[in-house]
């Protein structure tokens, strides 16, 4: 009872109260390596072609990959308990993009103005795709026989379906052809986006037991852990998520979002590398609550 109905006072309520208090970005090494990604203008496209000759040539770059350096596991980024009802449909890194602002290429250099200048030098030639209608529409937005979904929620790639289903009690025609008034339309929310003050951000390193070790804005640091695993094609016990405190993440960082680019680059090269999301970014290339 020492604690009931009394004040307690928090760990660290000196840090915050003054300011001192320890975020991701904070904790990361100067030695990091910058991460950056291009992504895609197009909301559904196939790559033909990515040409990294300039690219790779520019000064302070460590690396750039492509879809062609990713394992070819199929994933979900849903921060969900497992079996996750999410399905399993893609990749970090994936020939086919299917938004505006997916990710087509990752580039890991020195400092951020070496990165920005090589996604500028990457030439990327595309097949742009129909979006307009997905529901059973000929062309697939998940067409890949690796696409799986593991729980029963209605989900059918060949029909690009992530989930539907259908739930009524009694017969409803009959009760609406009883009701005086019927009201009948369609109604469309908005996008909808945290805007938490502290972006989506994460750095990553190799320790001495040879483990990946990732620290992460997030809300669910051991689901991140399955999912890096499911997507780097590597035991989860070669992965460590360390989740410092949070600038503020109201649903948004219960998912993942930024981790699995610099544990990419972390994996290829063995050297640290992070990840600073833009504003913009945060805007378009996480996983707002879509229009529904």
């Amino acid at each position: 009872m020492r604690v009931v109905n009394q004040s307690v006072k928090k760990v660290d309520h000196k840090a915050l109260v003054t300011g001192k208090a320890v975020y991701t970005d904070d904790l990361a090494p100067k030695e990091c390596l910058i991460v950056k990604v291009l992504r895609s203008p197009h909301a559904h496209a196939l790559i033909q072609d990515i040409n990294l000759e300039k690219a790779d040539k520019a000064a302070g770059i460590e690396c750039i990959l492509t879809y062609e350096d990713c394992p070819d596991k199929r994933f979900t980024m849903a921060g969900q308990t497992y079996p996750e009802p999410s399905p399993y449909d893609r990749l970090i890194l994936d020939r086919r993009v299917r938004f505006v602002g997916d990710a087509v290429a990752v580039v890991a250099g020195y400092s951020k103005d070496a990165v920005e200048k090589a996604l500028r030098l990457i030439k990327v030639k595309y097949e742009v795709l129909d979006f307009r209608s997905a529901r059973d529409n000929e062309v697939l937005v998940h067409p890949e026989e690796n696409w799986k979904s593991l729980c029963p929620v209605g989900a059918d790639n060949k029909r690009n379906l992530c989930a539907s289903g259908a739930c009524a009690d009694g017969d409803v025609d009959k009760v609406l052809e009883e009701c005086r008034y019927v009201v009948d339309r369609t109604y469309h929310t908005q996008a909808n986006q945290q805007s938490m003050m502290e972006t989506f951000r994460t750095y990553t390193y190799m320790d001495a037991y040879g483990r990946l070790n990732v620290v992460s804005s997030t809300q669910v640091p051991f689901h991140v852990r399955r999912i890096l695993s499911n997507a780097l094609d590597i035991p989860k016990s070669k992965i460590r998520v360390i989740k410092p405190r949070i600038g503020g993440g109201f649903g948004a960082k219960q998912t993942v979002v930024s981790e699995v680019y610099p544990a990419l680059v972390t994996w290829a090269t063995g050297k640290p590398a992070k990840m600073i999301y833009t504003r913009e970014e945060s805007l378009t290339a996480s996983s707002p609550r879509h229009e529904m």
